[in-house]
């Protein structure tokens, strides 16, 4: 299954600058199969160490310096330890938290030696433990669900991918590509980007057993709550799991989830789940430019889920409703901002924790929302979801009216409009945005 990633993970391999990598992201988003196919191509041995698996493993740190580290592996693992021509995989390192802290004397005295690690519910870990990431040691990775392309890729949709990739003011696609790609959208709502799910899909196209996947995956995540119940109250951590995919699109109230726990518990368990990318949040802020963050506010936010798939089905969507009418509009429109989330976010900068911000202004009589603001050059540019193909765009033409923003995105199911002030783009080209703003003004 070809991720973008494997081309970052090629150019981490010669840079010279290099640091050993941490790639962070949801369990079951891919990290341990990729990087373990990147070292079996790009290295001469690779030697992976699953601490979930081996704990004995763990014993290996009780020494933090590296030449003592890689002789006990060594040992363990009955390989020779090349720097240069060894990939050292630490997967699942969120169990052995001295290997995490190992990590800055590898960069400051084995720098040759290329290593990277993976965890998931890594902040779980270290609070448990009361220790502390290797900060600017350490080179962090992102690593999410498939994007949209990259699920065309898997489902052998190459040239709808090109015709996505190649997409430009003087070659929009044909009408009857268009719909295509749109259908193929829908697929992607009720699947999404799961490698697990995708990979059965593509093996036997039996959507029963890849909504069985999808409920696998997620009673893992729920299971997983349970290891750190002695630092988390994992009961506070499964109300939250379990609500954001029906909030999704929505402002977010502790009291939506449960109006007996104290909001404080739910928001730590929230904040947690936020760090081990399974949600996120999408904050109000300014309009008048970047960064984003700097006019945020804290107290009001909406929240996306990890990915579609699982949000759907947490959500009891049945999958004959989906494959009917606009499925984007079901369940008022939220899978159609979470589709607009999951893109928005796959295609920024993987080596930053990247966040999503929406604008809203509140008066009487007047109020008004914007989905989301992405930054493009020194503008926050206005983005609205629609999940029809029709629907008003008052907010954001208040929006525009108010900021200098060049020009506003709508994301539906129609097809190009690029006649500024807003610009219209099919759900399936969201990567293309920063290119059509360019091309357009």
């Amino acid at each position: 299954m070809k991720r973008h990633i494997e081309e970052i993970l090629k150019n981490w391999k010669t840079d010279r600058q290099r640091r050993p990598l941490l790639v962070r992201g949801a369990r079951q988003v891919g990290k341990s199969y990729t990087v373990n196919e990147f070292g079996n191509k790009e290295f001469d041995n690779l030697i992976t160490i699953n601490f979930e698996l081996e704990p004995e493993y763990k014993d290996c740190f009780t020494s933090l310096k590296p030449g003592a580290i890689i002789e006990t592996i060594s040992i363990l693992s009955k390989k020779k330890i090349t720097p240069g021509k060894t990939l050292l995989f630490l997967d699942e390192i969120q169990e052995c938290p001295r290997a995490i802290t190992a990590l800055r004397y590898f960069y400051e005295q084995m720098p040759e030696l290329h290593v990277i690690a993976a965890g998931s519910l890594l902040e779980f870990s270290l609070s448990q433990e009361k220790s502390r990431m290797p900060v600017g040691r350490v080179q962090y990775l992102y690593m999410k669900p498939l994007s949209f392309l990259e699920f065309l890729d898997a489902l052998g949709e190459n040239k709808s991918r090109q015709v996505v990739e190649n997409i430009d003011l003087d070659n929009l696609p044909q009408p009857v590509i268009h719909e295509h790609l749109l259908a193929l959208t829908k697929k992607y709502a009720i699947l999404g980007g799961m490698p697990a799910v995708v990979e059965e899909y593509t093996a036997s196209g039996d959507l029963t057993k890849c909504q069985q996947i999808q409920k696998i995956i997620i009673q893992t995540y729920r299971d997983d709550f349970g290891k750190y119940a002695a630092k988390v109250k994992h009961k506070y951590m499964e109300k939250i799991f379990y609500a954001v995919p029906k909030l999704v699109g929505k402002k977010f109230k502790y009291s939506h989830v449960d109006n007996t726990i104290p909001s404080r518990e739910l928001k730590n368990a929230l904040e947690l789940l936020e760090k081990a990318g399974v949600l996120h949040r999408v904050k109000k802020t300014g309009g008048s430019g970047l960064p984003l963050e700097a006019n945020s506010d804290e107290r009001h936010f909406k929240t996306t889920f990890l990915d579609i798939g699982l949000m759907q089905n947490m959500c009891g969507l049945d999958r004959e409703m989906l494959f009917s009418g606009d499925f984007m509009k079901i369940n008022a429109g939220a899978l159609a901002e979470q589709f607009a989330a999951q893109e928005l976010l796959a295609y920024r900068d993987p080596f930053q924790e990247n966040r999503l911000y929406y604008w809203a202004r509140e008066a009487r009589n007047s109020n008004a929302e914007v989905d989301y603001l992405v930054p493009w050059n020194s503008y926050a540019v206005p983005v609205e979801v629609k999940s029809g193909k029709t629907g008003t765009l008052r907010s954001m033409h208040l929006f525009l009216e108010k900021y200098p923003a060049p020009v506003g995105i709508r994301i539906s199911q129609q097809f190009f409009n690029t006649t500024p002030p807003v610009i219209s783009i099919p759900f399936y080209a969201v990567k293309k945005i920063p290119r059509l703003i360019q091309n357009c003004l």
